[in-house]
């Protein structure tokens, strides 16, 4: 397969792909890599039929093709996994894979025969699944195996894998890799998208590099190294993250006591968590999704009711306080969904700056909202906070991923909180904005704040933590004061639930 000048300009005259030539061999594990906005996206969603080239082809065979819609790629044998699972909770795993495509049987689905298929196509890729299983009940590294055998059963030749390690164990992980070197050995194409430098130099045969639009650069991974592939893709040199230790903890600033909550099923979330920040330390908290670490983190910052236990911020209850008193005393939230709770994305970056700002004196001249103010306000964060935009007046909606991140970033960093909660932080952002947020979280912790981070990536919950704790079916399992003495796969099997817990009695 070959992409031959694949130009992309959209109305706004944005153009996010300018003149893409390369090809991808069939049988081998091909890496797009490349920051927020280089286009490598755009290009996907080429080749899948939901964005269409304003000039260029894409050839198969030497055959140039039309891929007109999402429909079209899949009977031309293009499968896509998207980094947010399209699966049905209520529904099984064999229902999730063969929804659309049921096998019939005298115009009826044939349920047993779906199951058949679905354990027989399993079994020979190596993917591990439990057919009956409802989706709502399993883990995500089962839900991920579910979307690639839903490419699979639908005769995908040439797999698109967008962030695929995002939410996986390094367990998991290294079962997804095993099964993409058999994809490759049978003849199947993979293309990998990833920000992980480190997996894409275990995992591809051969790695395209995009920035800003253009491709500048292709390599192999005996040809490089993560610094020298980091330093392609944002056009200068950049470190790779390295651990900083804080220099000393202060006083507890956030104590979380026999903390329980329920989920939006209302079943138990988190059961008796107990929890400690200090001033001037980063507390990180891993596990798999779904395992309560997203309603916590609501619970403290107000999101969602606890069923029991307590929170206080410096010695003071804040159970059943407001979100807005909590942000008053200095509890700030760097929410795990970023468009749904981080950003107001029609309004604009100004707006999105002040929404808990507009009553202060800095956006206010003689008791009103100054139009003045507000805009030297933004502007002053924006540039602070390296947030690419054409002006402070544009809606959020108009920026990257990363972009956004900075920007919600730039809010809740802008004065010095005294607890941040930041979840997620980095997830779906470049290498260089990933940089950024590490220095400023840093920042913050070096400063007095309080921060107690979030992250599904483990490599970068080991380089940000003074402390980590594990969580797992909403209890702490874990707890690690040496962070230097721990590595993924120690994290991974608490995880996982394949070591014996190390929480104190």
């Amino acid at each position: 397969m070959r992409f031959e000048r694949i130009r992309k300009e959209y109305p706004n005259g944005v153009v996010a792909c300018e003149s893409i030539s390369f090809e991808i061999q069939p049988g081998t594990v091909h890496a797009i890599i490349g920051e927020n906005g280089a286009g490598k996206s755009t290009l996907m969603k080429v080749l899948y039929g939901m964005e269409q080239p304003s000039s260029g082809q894409i050839l198969f065979d030497g055959q140039a093709v039309t891929i007109p819609s999402p429909q079209s790629a899949i009977d031309h044998g293009i499968g896509m996994v998207h980094q947010a699972f399209m699966t049905v909770g209520t529904f099984t795993i064999t229902q999730n894979i063969t929804l659309g495509a049921e096998p019939q049987r005298r115009g009826f689905v044939d349920s047993r025969r779906a199951v058949a298929e679905v354990d027989e196509l399993a079994r020979r890729f190596q993917l591990d699944i439990d057919p009956l299983a409802r989706a709502q009940d399993v883990s995500v590294g089962m839900l991920q195996r579910a979307e690639i055998l839903k490419a699979l059963y639908r005769g995908a030749r040439i797999l698109i894998l967008d962030e695929p390690t995002a939410v996986l164990t390094p367990q998991e992980t290294i079962e997804l890799f095993r099964a993409l070197r058999g994809f490759a050995a049978s003849g199947r194409t993979v293309i990998f998208i990833s920000h992980k430098l480190r997996e894409v130099l275990e995992i591809a045969d051969e790695i395209t590099v995009m920035r800003g639009g253009h491709l500048v650069g292709q390599t192999t991974p005996e040809a490089t190294d993560e610094v020298a592939l980091a330093g392609l893709m944002v056009g200068r040199s950049i470190a790779i993250a390295d651990r900083h230790p804080a220099a000393a903890a202060g006083e507890v600033a956030l104590e979380v006591a026999g903390l329980s909550c329920l989920n939006d099923l209302e079943r138990p979330a988190c059961t008796e968590v107990d929890l400690e920040v200090r001033a001037g330390e980063i507390v990180g908290i891993v596990g798999v999704e779904g395992n309560g670490q997203t309603e916590l983190v609501e619970v403290i910052a107000g999101l969602r009711a606890p069923t029991g236990g307590e929170i206080h911020l410096h010695g003071d209850v804040i159970t059943q306080a407001s979100v807005r008193s909590r942000r008053a005393a200095g509890l700030h939230h760097i929410p795990e969904d970023r468009m749904k709770n981080g950003v107001a994305l029609p309004e604009s970056i100004e707006d999105n700056l002040i929404v808990d700002r507009y009553t202060g004196s800095t956006v206010r001249r003689h008791g009103l909202l100054s139009p003045k103010r507000i805009g030297r306000f933004a502007e002053e964060l924006i540039s602070r906070f390296g947030v690419r935009a054409a002006d402070s007046k544009v809606p959020a909606g108009s920026l990257s991923g990363g972009n956004i991140q900075k920007l919600i970033v730039a809010r809740e960093l802008g004065d010095q909180p005294l607890v941040l909660l930041a979840s997620q932080p980095t997830r779906g952002v470049d290498i260089g904005a990933m940089e950024f947020i590490y220095a400023e979280l840093r920042e913050a912790r070096d400063a007095g704040c309080a921060v107690l981070l979030v992250s599904a990536d483990l490599g970068e919950a080991l380089t940000l933590s003074d402390r980590i704790a594990v969580i797992r079916n909403g209890r702490v399992v874990a707890r690690f004061d040496d962070v230097a003495a721990v590595t993924e796969e120690d994290l991974g099997r608490h995880m996982l639930g394949a070591a014996e817990s190390k929480e104190p009695a």
